[in-house]
């Protein structure tokens, strides 16, 4: 255990310094968003500094460890330790948060309490990646619910209700899976009763048990991920979020799934996952095909990136199930690169509408030739998405794809299917993005009206960049403030700012991969060490 509790206080300095937004001064924005982004800016400096002084990239063991006894009748440990498939994800957590808080500069309506549930749901994703006690992850998994769920109930669109009910349906009634594989865990075996995942992992399970405590888990993280056929409400929540709150979906809170497949069912049921691996190759090739295929019918350009979305989370799946470390490098990979990826992507779809107040694509054109830097960065982040080598995108599938490809656990035939399948969906996906961009930014028709022409950002972003609805979608008057037209302006320095400090890793990440993969090489060695030792074959 440290001496100081370095990780305790990076996960609840965001939620206490949160307490005190109620009594800041002033009824409007101006004051508690400078508040909300120096809060968020702190705790990710705080993270930096441990990163770079306090772990140690050579060890795969669990690092800055903190262990305290906090609820005895419950067996709760406040258990915390971070090593190389976490360290990677809380820097990630830290940065999109601290961007999607300064995204959010445009929100008027109620925002007290919408930055201090930016800053809850700080606490409960870097809590969750760093929590080492089964229960204390469950509940950070609960606790980060909540405020997704007032977020778009009361920040959204037209449908904001719809999403919000079937987000938390789907997540909520799913996470039970967790409480209850936890519980059948943690009194299994007279060991005792304990929720320690290391002291878990050590419990020698009967096959059949591992297998059903595996499926329940994975019902659980499949909703997260999203898997099919259990990922129908992304594309409702993202279409009708505020694109603020986009960018943690996309960004972190997916990646919580691919985690929790990892950390848990890979690492704590080995046994159940070589036996559940094909299938789960087979899932990922079906939500890359399935969500590719469905994102060309995709009218409205936030929902045609959400099922972007859950194309890109297929590959994570695929890695994870090649059972090899280079297909475990490139899912751990492909994480950080679509968080990078998925965040800008959907900040820039809630920019640009808005100046255009629609994300029907047939409602845009020609808008390169009044927004030209939101072009350049909206096809930028593009190309990064469709894996241009060069960018990250295509080191995290070339990665998984060579993985499974090169997987001694299954058969040469499987192999190429598999394969097979993952490359048809890679080429769909330049197509159904370049025709966005085409939609959106090209040609000079467009039932957008421009007569108001080029107009500087400054003479916006009071008037109507500060004013609005912070829906990302066709909004309803009521929510922050009455409906405007369409009104053109390029983007602010602050979006500039933003997009590139999304779009430098991903070109840093393409050119020198090693970058991020050192940061959890030795633990993604140490995961499939035990399926490489014992000669896994399956198919």
């Amino acid at each position: 255990m440290t001496h100081f509790p370095w990780l305790t206080t990076i996960v609840l300095l965001p939620l206490l310094l949160g307490l005190f937004i109620p009594l800041l001064p002033g009824k409007g924005n101006r004051i508690v968003r400078w508040y909300a982004l120096a809060v968020c800016l702190v705790d990710f400096l705080l993270i930096t500094y441990v990163f770079v002084c306090k772990y140690d990239l050579h060890s795969s063991s669990l690092q800055l460890v903190e262990d305290y006894i906090w609820i005895p009748s419950f067996y709760l440990h406040w258990h915390l330790g971070v090593d190389g498939l976490s360290i990677g994800l809380i820097l990630l957590t830290g940065m999109i948060t601290t961007l999607a808080t300064l995204s959010a500069w445009p929100v008027t309506r109620n925002p007290k309490l919408f930055y201090f549930l930016m800053l809850a749901m700080y606490t409960g994703q870097i809590g969750l990646f760093a929590s080492q006690d089964l229960l204390l992850f469950f509940l950070m998994w609960e606790f980060e619910l909540i405020p997704v769920y007032i977020l778009v109930s009361l920040w959204g669109g037209r449908k904001r209700l719809y999403a919000a009910t079937k987000f938390i349906l789907y997540t909520a009634i799913s996470s039970l899976f967790i409480l209850a594989c936890g519980l059948t865990m943690a009194f299994y075996g007279p060991e005792g009763i304990t929720f320690q995942m290391d002291a878990l992992a050590l419990k020698n399970y009967p096959l059949e048990l591992s297998i059903w405590l595996y499926l329940g888990f994975l019902i659980s993280y499949a909703v997260k991920l999203p898997a099919f056929p259990v990922h129908t409400w992304l594309p409702d929540t993202h279409g009708e979020a505020h694109y603020s709150t986009c960018m943690l979906l996309a960004g972190v809170l997916l990646k919580m799934g691919g985690y929790a497949l990892i950390r848990i069912n890979m690492g704590l049921l080995p046994n159940a996952h070589a036996q559940i691996a094909p299938w789960l190759a087979v899932v990922g090739v079906i939500n890359i095909v399935y969500a590719a295929l469905t994102s060309f019918a995709q009218r409205n350009l936030k929902r045609k990136i959400a099922y972007s979305s859950i194309s890109h989370m297929g590959f994570v799946l695929l890695g994870i199930a090649s059972l090899n470390e280079l297909g475990l490098q490139g899912a751990m990979l492909q994480m950080i690169s679509h968080g990078l990826i998925g965040a800008s992507l959907f900040f820039l779809a809630g920019t640009a509408y808005d100046r255009t107040r629609t994300l029907m694509l047939e409602n845009m054109g020609g808008l390169a030739t009044v927004m030209p830097k939101m072009f350049a960065m909206f096809t930028a982040c593009s190309l990064a998405s469709l894996a241009l080598p060069g960018m990250s995108g295509f080191v995290a599938e070339l990665l998984v794809f060579v993985g499974f490809a090169t997987s001694e656990s299954y058969s040469p035939l499987f192999r190429a299917v598999i394969v097979t399948g993952a490359a048809f969906g890679i080429l769909l996906t330049p197509i159904y993005l370049l025709s966005a961009c085409r939609q959106a930014f090209y040609g000079s028709s467009t039932k957008l009206d421009m007569s108001n022409g080029f107009e500087s950002f400054f003479s916006h972003e009071e008037s109507h960049g500060a004013q609005s609805d912070a829906s990302g979608t066709e909004p309803e008057g009521h929510l922050v403030h009455q409906q405007r037209g369409p009104s053109f302006w390029d983007a602010s320095p602050r979006e500039v700012f933003i997009v590139a400090c999304l779009l430098i890793p991903m070109i840093g990440i393409g050119l020198y991969p090693k970058m991020v993969s050192s940061l959890y090489s030795e633990s993604t060695e140490k995961a499939v060490q035990v399926f490489v030792q014992a000669g896994t074959k399956i198919f």
